[in-house]
């Protein structure tokens, strides 16, 4: 009876194990999309700040009275003004010519009493009626577009715009427009923070960074390192910072400051950019920042061995052009004479398809192998099946000739070379 009603109870056509099936799998999907849209959802960017030539000079320390708390915030203003005129070696002139040079007053930090004004302030000056005033007035040699990749370690764990943090907003706050070096400063939002990870630091491929950069505008990358260590939580916090730049994550210069309390720290990283900057400045007028020719195509340095190559699958190719050339002159001739008995061409050798195992043990040897093995004699195609940075990689290749003239011609360029059926493996 139970049977029965059970039966009853299940529409006509439909069994209930399939409907679970179902509807686990479209549960499953969802939280796999939900798994892949958390990657790249959430607050990660910061927009960094429009960058302006204007002359900005930041932390400035005040601590005035006046008759009461308004009086007092605009004599610690005008005494940030002069503090910040000093501090870039402007000439002595009155307070009402000054505060025509300012554009603005940046709040840092304040603490308003009833007569009494503390505050940390920036000063903003117009360069256009500041500059003549300074002797800077003409233009600045600037860098080539660097892309900046500001890499936070601490706890161990080291993060870029993975989330937000506060050495990113460091660097997308900061005012670069005066700088010589021409910043390009990722948000991080979207797909940026999977694509722009401590990881890619260490690469050296020259094709995987000749691709980034193009997606930013860039010719080569620069990266501040800030390693921070918490005394205990909310104290001191250490901090060690590190200029690298280039594919090759070349060592520029370090430093290191100090913040007395968690507290204190956006100052601290606030100075450390300032000093970035001058690193990286200093870096650009003796020569050492400069971008690297080998992420230009046009640019890059081939070796004499791979020249070697280049040079004589071009003569082969120019051979082959000029017996092509021959054999429609002589087909021509006999063409021009009826009784002349017809000269049969020689058959074309055909082109067979083999499949070569290569050791790739590093992104170089991934990128050279495709090159070389595209410069043997007679190979005329040859492209990657599968990738294994770090292992084997799989190529196929197409080749005028056997398999056995295939393996000579690779032991001659200098390849171990193992034979098999329809397929070769080879190392260096």
């Amino acid at each position: 009876m139970t049977n029965a009603l059970s039966l009853a109870r299940t529409p006509a056509g439909r069994n209930p194990s399939l409907v679970v099936a179902a509807v686990l799998a479209l549960l499953a999907l969802a939280a796999t999309g939900a798994a892949l849209w958390a990657q790249v959802s959430g607050e990660r960017g910061i927009a960094p700040v429009a960058s302006s030539s204007d002359i900005s000079v930041g932390g400035i320390e005040v601590d005035v009275s006046g008759d009461n708390a308004e009086d007092a915030r605009e004599n610690g203003w005008r005494e940030a003004q002069r503090k910040a005129w000093e501090k870039i070696d402007g000439p002595d002139i009155p307070d009402s010519q000054l505060e025509s040079l300012v554009s603005a007053i940046v709040v840092e930090e304040e603490h308003i009493g009833p007569r009494r004004y503390i505050a940390r302030l920036g000063v903003v000056f117009d360069r256009q009626r500041a500059g003549a005033l300074l002797g800077a007035g003409g233009q600045r040699a600037r860098s080539a577009p660097m892309l900046t990749l500001p890499v936070m370690i601490s706890g161990g764990t080291a993060t870029m715009f993975e989330t937000r943090n506060p050495w990113q907003r460091a660097w997308a706050e900061y005012q670069f427009g005066s700088s010589a070096i021409d910043y390009v400063r990722p948000n991080g939002a979207g797909g940026e923070s999977l694509l722009l990870t401590y990881g890619q630091t260490g690469r050296r491929s020259r094709a995987w960074w000749t691709n980034i950069l193009d997606q930013f505008g860039a010719a080569d990358v620069i990266m501040p390192i800030a390693e921070l260590s918490y005394e205990y939580p909310g104290g001191p916090v250490n901090g060690r910072f590190v200029a690298r730049y280039g594919p090759d994550n070349r060592y520029i210069d370090s430093f290191s400051l100090r913040a007395e309390s968690s507290a204190q720290l956006p100052a601290m990283l606030t100075q450390a950019v300032a000093r970035f900057d001058r690193i990286f400045t200093e870096a650009l007028s003796s020569g050492r920042l400069s971008p690297d020719p080998t992420l230009t195509l046009e640019n890059i340095e081939v070796s004499p061995a791979v020249r070697a190559i280049l040079d004589e699958a071009e003569r082969l190719e120019a051979e082959d052009r000029a017996i092509a050339a021959d054999r429609v002159r002589a087909r021509d001739a006999v063409r021009a004479t009826p009784d002349a008995e017809p000269t049969p061409e020689p058959t074309a050798a055909v082109s067979q398809v083999f499949a070569i195992q290569v050791a790739t043990p590093d992104a170089a040897a991934y990128d050279n192998a495709l090159s070389l093995i595209r410069g043997t004699p007679g190979i005329t195609s040859a492209n990657y099946t599968s990738t294994a940075v770090g292992g084997n990689s799989v190529m196929r290749v197409w080749y005028t000739g056997e398999l056995e003239e295939l393996a000579a011609a690779l032991r001659s360029r200098g390849w171990g070379v193992n034979v098999g059926q329809q397929a070769l493996g080879i190392s260096r």
